[in-house]
């Protein structure tokens, strides 16, 4: 999956689309270590709460 997919997407920036930058440069543009990306897609909302809602309970 990608940015700019029509599914649900949740990224680590740090570790992906930001990792080429040095911390410093992360940090500049925003990027923080402990930053998750939370992207919605299409799918229908209750779908798209039910995963969320699995996945935070397990943290």
């Amino acid at each position: 999956a990608n940015v700019g997919d029509t599914r649900t997407l949740i990224i680590h920036p740090a570790t992906t689309t930001h990792e080429q930058l040095s911390k410093e440069a992360q940090l500049a543009s925003g990027v923080y270590p402990n930053m998750l990306r939370l992207s919605l897609g299409l799918e229908h909302i209750d779908d798209i709460k039910y995963e969320l809602d699995e996945a935070l309970s397990k943290l």
